[in-house]
């Protein structure tokens, strides 16, 4: 099935006409005006109707880091977007795909005609330190000379693997990776990353279990054949907004299951409003000692799945362990039933203080589990993005490994949720000759001690020790050198420092926090002002075609064409382009979508259409089915072929690598406590503290928009318990300090939160003066975080954290 909206140019009357001219000269989000606006454009008196105007009607899409992509109609009147809808047909059917905007999509007005919008080149500002924010303005011409002259002296003095591109999750497309096709384009290739943000920790370790390509789990709508649904740490109406992506799906399977839904979560998220199933508050960092002890009740009481346990799966007792780990009380059996490596046994009674959840609780969830007929196990990426959060990942996967509840109807793995989704392949990056490859949390670490990163103790790849520094950065879309990086002041002090790095590149939109650590920024253009094309999905497929609703303003550029300039100046300008335009790659990218999907629309008919819709001909997404159907036919690509609770493979990784004292390391799925955590706070730092998605941006992304923080102030959620002795009352300004820094919000009074745990959403912009106090205004949490990586995968532990509270 395919829905299509055409887009199309019109003439408006003259009522419409004024509305629209008002509104250009407001300052309105909507392109609403006021009748004294209209008057006062029009004369009350006149008798002279006024001219009609010419509305051009442009669909495009939101492009930001949200599976939604969701589908933009705007109303471009004299080269200006006075108004924004979205996706909407008459019809209440659940099952009609619709991919709308959120309140986010629809606030782009504001975000676009931004009063700060970067129009111009500019360079750091003679006598400034990187991180001032102090900038004049330049030629193209200059800019680009500056730039090509670093770049070639950071290759010519230390070499491809000083050159690096910054992660980034500001605008997605087909297009939208020009600077990595730019450095490979030159010839020299440059020191890549692995991993992301978002669920680096459970992209390291997934495949240790159930090999390369099980990377998520059942779609939403397989739920609505269960009869118990447990979401761990995940609010799909938060995270993921929009019309046809999890937020839709959420809702749709809600609504349609008989199954009951546990939110397994310290917040009180939103996702629990609307029905009333059940909360089970749990202190962060913990999910795995839950599982564990669940797991042992499951074990003691015989209601686990043996069968299923001895046929598709290595390593649950002595009967399936490898040669190499027999006889040796290795098994997830062991380390349960207190026979394993630290002989505790874990009785709901060990798991109660760590969990905050009574022993009687989760003995009543784990039968619950147990007569579950099909179960439905979900988990968001907060729980991974800890100290402790890729055994906290595949210890929430136990639970549909032990009771057999994987690849059947109404069942998931454990992963977060998978999608049904159309695919346009993007641009080609070109060849990397650098094979070294750092994480992607490792940027400023290897700004700071480059040339000392190895394999063995900072997960390098590819070699096994840095030949040197980074020296030369781009930072394009991206707000992840300061506000979406852990333990900012100290990020500031390695990226002042002149010394340590050469040049930063950025461009951008806005003047974000990181961007204030450039030496040029390039002025980029919304993936809404430029033609683009996104595919995805979720229960249902869609994509959308873009165009652009005007031509580009002041001096400002696309990605492709800066990247360009900056090729040829380098003499490679036609290893870049190969003779294309960005419009040109865009076609020869879809055409190749096509090439494998004969159903999908010609290109012009698509670019008419702008959003392409189709449900997902099976229904429904079962993840591993074909496995669970023949494990012989379909192996997984483990070692073994099958799920494997006990890895040798990572087994092996252990012994072959350095792990700090207080880093636990397993083969098996274990509770692992956290360096900051409920078992670890302090008199000085008592509270845990843990970040969330919030509903007004999309991490930083519309964190300037001023409307959208109006409607979602900033706030530091704390329970009423650990308030009252703090003298703070609801909406005080309130004070949140740790070891690493110290920020200033309002206070949330709410038993929406767990006791002896403060939530902040992340993602506000960082706001403080880093030359005096540097007490962070702007309440962004990753003033608070630890910049040590988790142990596996060096990934993130933004949600790792103990901290004080204090009015301000």
């Amino acid at each position: 099935m395919s829905n299509a909206l055409s887009r199309r140019t019109f003439v408006q009357g003259s009522a419409l006409a004024g509305l629209s001219a008002a509104a250009l000269g407001s300052s309105a989000l909507f392109g609403c005006s006021s009748q004294s606006e209209n008057l006062a454009e029009t004369g009350s008196n006149s008798e002279t109707p006024a001219a009609p105007v010419e509305e051009k009607i442009v669909w495009n899409h939101c492009a930001i880091n949200c599976p939604g992509r969701c589908a933009l109609k705007l109303h471009v009147v004299d080269d200006e977007i006075v108004r924004v809808e979205t996706y909407a047909t008459d019809t209440d059917d659940m099952d009609d795909v619709q991919p709308r905007a959120c309140l986010r999509g629809r606030a782009y007005r504001a975000w676009v005609n931004h009063p700060d919008r970067i129009n111009y080149p500019m360079k750091r500002a003679e006598g400034t330190k990187r991180g001032e924010g102090k900038y004049e303005q330049i030629s193209w011409d200059e800019a680009i000379e500056i730039i090509a002259k670093n770049y070639q002296e950071v290759i010519d003095n230390y070499g491809p693997e000083a050159v690096y591109m910054n992660y980034c999750t500001g605008n997605y497309g087909v297009t939208a990776r020009p600077w990595f096709r730019l450095l490979n384009s030159l010839g020299n290739g440059y020191l890549a990353f692995y991993g992301n943000y978002s669920l680096a920790q459970l992209m390291w370790i997934t495949p240790y279990m159930f090999g390369a390509t099980v990377g998520a789990g059942s779609s939403l709508n397989a739920a609505k054949d269960s009869d118990l649904i447990l979401m761990f740490g995940t609010s799909p109406v938060e995270t993921r907004q929009g019309g046809a992506v999890s937020h839709h799906d959420y809702v749709a399977m809600r609504e349609a299951t008989k199954g009951k839904i546990y939110v397994i979560d310290p917040r009180f998220n939103d996702s629990i409003a609307g029905r009333s199933d059940e909360w089970l508050p749990i202190n962060p960092g913990t999910d795995a000692a839950l599982v564990s002890a669940i797991a042992h009740e499951l074990i003691a009481n015989e209601q686990v799945d043996k069968e299923f346990l001895d046929t598709y799966c290595v390593g649950f007792d002595e009967d399936t362990m490898p040669e190499s780990a027999k006889g040796q009380n290795k098994s997830y059996k062991d380390y349960i039933m207190g026979t394993g490596y630290d002989m505790v046994e874990k009785t709901p009674e060990w798991a109660a203080p760590i969990t905050g959840i009574a022993a009687d609780k989760i003995r009543s969830l784990a039968d619950e589990i147990a007569n579950a007929k099909a179960m439905f196990v979900d988990q968001g990426w907060g729980p991974q993005r800890r100290s402790n959060g890729e055994l906290n990942g595949i210890s929430i996967c136990m639970l549909p490994i032990l009771t057999g509840n994987i690849g059947l109807p109404g069942t998931s793995n454990g992963l977060r949720e998978g999608s049904y989704s159309l695919a346009i392949p993007s641009m080609p990056d070109g060849e990397n000759p650098v094979k070294a490859k750092i994480s992607v949390f490792s940027m400023v670490d290897a700004i700071d001690r480059g040339h000392e990163m190895t394999e063995k103790a900072d997960g390098v790849t590819g070699v096994d020790q840095l030949s040197c520094d980074i020296k030369f950065v781009i930072n394009y879309a991206g707000n992840c050198i300061t506000n979406q990086n852990s333990d900012i002041n100290w990020v500031h002090d390695v990226m002042s420092d002149e010394s340590k790095c050469q040049f930063v590149l950025g461009s951008d939109i806005l003047m974000t926090d990181s961007l204030k650590y450039s030496d040029v920024i390039l002025p980029d253009l919304f993936r809404l002002e430029q033609p683009s094309m996104i595919a995805t999905g979720g229960d249902h497929g869609y994509m959308f075609a873009g165009s652009e609703p005007y031509a580009p303003k002041f001096e400002r550029k696309s990605a492709y064409d800066a990247a360009a300039l900056i090729a040829a100046a380098l003499g490679k300008e036609e290893a870049f382009t190969e003779g294309k335009t960005q419009v040109d790659w865009q076609k020869e990218c879809y055409e190749k979508a096509r090439e494998k999907d004969a159903d999908l629309p010609t290109y012009d008919e698509f670019v008419e259409m702008g959003v392409y819709t189709r449900k997902n001909p099976k229904g429904t997404v079962i993840a591993m089915d074909k496995f669970r159907e023949d494990p012989v036919a379909n192996p997984l690509e483990t070692p073994s072929g099958k799920i494997e609770i006990y890895s040798e493979k990572l087994a092996d990784y252990i012994e072959a690598h350095d792990f700090l004292e207080d880093d636990f390391v397993a083969p098996i799925p274990v509770y692992a406590p956290e360096w900051y955590g409920v078992e670890t706070t302090t008199e000085e730092y008592p509270l845990q503290l843990t970040g969330f998605h919030y509903r007004g941006r999309l991490h930083s992304s519309w964190g300037g928009v001023e409307i959208l923080k109006e409607l979602n102030p900033q706030e530091a959620w704390i329970n009423p318990s650990d308030a009252e002795p703090r003298g703070i009352k609801q909406g005080d300004l309130v004070r949140v300090k740790n070891q690493f820094g110290e920020i200033e919000l309002l206070a949330k009074v709410t038993p929406r939160v767990i006791p002896g745990t403060v939530a902040t959403a992340q993602g506000a912009w960082h706001d403080a003066d880093m030359n005096g106090d540097r007490v962070d205004k702007g309440g962004c949490i990753n003033t608070l975080t630890t910049h040590r990586p988790s142990p596996f995968a060096k990934g993130n532990p933004q949600h790792t954290n103990i901290c004080q509270v204090a009015k301000a």
